[in-house]
């Protein structure tokens, strides 16, 4: 089960992203544990094929510290050198972010990696007991090692569907991309959002009321009034947009937001030549 993140990191917010549940994260977790677990195999096939030149504390140091750097060096190397991605998590699209949604360091990776040694899944977690525990009462799905490095793990791969209400409209662009989004509360753009993606199912009077409401509420934290001509769900998409875009390209620096088919810019005097997103 997914579900979208309801996050808002400065002058972007996660409207698009979604947040990994437990049956994906756990899909992730074993594919990295079928991996560590080779590692660990050819590790001990070495040792023991030069044990008999070893002293036997020495071989069961060497076992050890092989164990750690497995166990705990593998998630901090590849979630550090890839932003956030194991090859267990990369298999199935997710990435680890920090919770303001900019990518981890090192600092993220190890915290994550000991806490899951330590309490979420081996030396404390009783087989991971306690990441399931506290996964499944986590609305974002996050266990110990996150609410400790202050992570969050997210879906890069998003159904088109999911993306479609979000398009930026054509011409405003360059419009958008010089506005301060800085204050535009999560709470403010997630009922944005919910009325763009309602929008066919109001009354009309409904439809007007509520519009302006919320376009105007928007336009008093951008600092930027509403132009003259353009319809309260135009001026919602495009900040809306420009928020995913902002988001996306803090997160996935080589991300490019989704082409739209080329249109006459907004003229104060005429209706805007766009039909309301479905």
């Amino acid at each position: 089960m997914q579900e979208e993140s309801d996050l808002v990191t400065g002058e972007a917010v996660v409207l698009d992203l979604r947040v990994a549940k437990l049956a994906s994260r756990a899909v992730a977790m074993l594919l990295d544990v079928l991996v560590q677990g080779a590692l660990l195999l050819l590790a001990v096939v070495a040792l023991g094929l030069t044990a008999g030149s070893l002293d036997s504390a020495l071989a069961v140091a060497l076992l050890l510290t092989v164990f750690v750097l497995v166990v705990i060096g593998y998630p901090v190397l590849f979630e550090t050198l890839s932003r956030g991605r194991s090859l267990g998590k990369l298999a199935l699209g997710l990435r680890v972010v920090r919770v303001d949604g900019g990518p981890i360091s090192f600092r993220h990776a190890l915290t994550r990696a000991l806490a899951g040694f330590f309490v979420d899944f081996w030396a404390l977690g009783f087989l991971g007991a306690v990441a399931v525990i506290v996964s499944l009462t986590s609305s974002d799905g996050r266990r110990v090692g996150d609410y400790l490095a202050g992570t969050l793990v997210i879906r890069e791969r998003v159904p088109e569907s999911a993306q479609a209400l979000l398009l930026m409209p054509p011409g405003l662009e360059g419009w958008a991309a010089q506005l301060d989004l800085s204050r535009l509360s999560d709470d403010l753009a997630m009922a944005a959002r919910q009325f763009l993606s309602r929008y066919h199912e109001l009354r009309p009077e409904a439809v007007a009321s509520l519009g302006f409401s919320l376009s105007q509420q928007v336009s008093a934290v951008v600092g930027v009034p509403v132009p003259y001509g353009m319809p309260p769900w135009v001026f919602l998409t495009a900040v809306l947009a420009e928020r995913r875009n902002r988001d996306h390209a803090r997160i996935a620096p080589h991300y490019s937001p989704p082409p739209v088919p080329p249109a006459p810019p907004v003229r104060p005097d005429s209706d805007h030549p766009f039909t309301p997103p479905s």
